[in-house]
């Protein structure tokens, strides 16, 4: 099997599409429709049904992207283990961050990557939890920063962080009062009666104050549900209603003031930053210090938000 038609293969699987992997892959669509077809000449099956829409796998084709990526993952690890036998520390780095974090730590780690790993290949994807763990699975990333992740005897977990959640409110909602007043702790289950803007299930800041109001027996008041940490802020900003985040969260949006942050007590709702990659695949040394700089850059960056 050739590793340059399993590589065609596979894009197009991914993309669903011809034209869009011809362009991914800079060749001509033609030369790739040709040496994905000579491969399903060799392995006796269609590996894709082609139709005007684009192209999906058959379940052969399944099969093979499964088989497919693992193939093509252990050959660039091979040419890193290398490249350090020469003396380089190269390839290519995949990281999931959450969108909480995204904005907060993007520069500074592509900075600290870029300073230690000059000759290495860094990609940042944003996402949610579910989706990144699948992409774990299958190859696509190689480590993901994740909350509240279930333990998986694949999966390689490093506590990072255990952070508090607080309150987000707009400053008009916040009473005003003498001193610290204002920013006094709310009780969870007078925080849980307010008009809240919540991401869906299944996010694990959703889940997790369920699980602590369900303790406390009493429901989560759901103005909203959101799936967009910079819009359920801008509705905070605009009084339609309180968030519950990390502090930290507050670093991707510029409210001037006009969010107020309170502390959760009673129970205090901790969620824990969790640093994943999957344990069924090898971890280069390019891998292992790119592990390191995310986790320094993760701690230096929230820092000032939990102290």
């Amino acid at each position: 099997m050739d590793l340059k038609q399993l590589e065609y293969f596979v894009r197009v699987a991914e993309l669903g599409s011809f034209t869009r992997a011809a362009i991914a892959l800079d060749v001509a669509q033609p030369a790739l429709s040709r040496q994905i077809r000579l491969l399903e000449v060799e392995l006796r099956q269609n590996l894709l049904a082609r139709n005007g829409r684009g192209a999906t796998p058959t379940e052969a084709g399944k099969l093979l992207l499964e088989h497919g990526r693992g193939i093509l993952h252990q050959v660039a690890v091979a040419r890193e283990e290398l490249g350090v036998a020469r003396g380089a520390l190269a390839g290519r780095v995949s990281i999931g961050l959450p969108p909480s974090l995204s904005r907060l730590i993007t520069v500074p780690l592509t900075q600290a990557f870029r300073a230690k790993l000059p000759q290495a290949q860094l990609t940042l994807t944003e996402g949610f939890s579910l989706v990144m763990i699948d992409s774990l699975r299958m190859g696509n990333l190689d480590m993901a920063l994740l909350y509240n992740p279930e333990r998986s005897p694949d999966m390689e977990q490093t506590l990072l962080h255990e952070e508090e959640l607080v309150l987000i409110s707009p400053r008009a909602e916040v009473p005003h009062g003498k001193g610290n007043k204002a920013r006094a702790a709310v009780a969870l289950r007078d925080a849980a009666a307010l008009p809240l803007i919540l991401p869906s299930r299944p996010n694990a800041f959703r889940l997790l104050l369920e699980a602590e109001t369900m303790r406390l027996g009493c429901a989560l008041r759901i103005a909203m549900e959101v799936d967009g940490l910079n819009a359920i802020l801008s509705l905070v900003r605009e009084g339609f209603g309180h968030a519950v985040l990390p502090a930290y969260t507050l670093a991707n949006i510029d409210h001037g003031g006009a969010l107020v942050v309170r502390q959760l007590q009673a129970p205090r709702p901790t969620s824990q930053l969790t640093l994943v990659r999957s344990s069924r695949r090898p971890s280069t040394e390019t891998h292992k210090v790119a592990r390191a700089l995310l986790q320094d850059v993760v701690l230096q960056a929230i820092a000032p938000y939990t102290a």
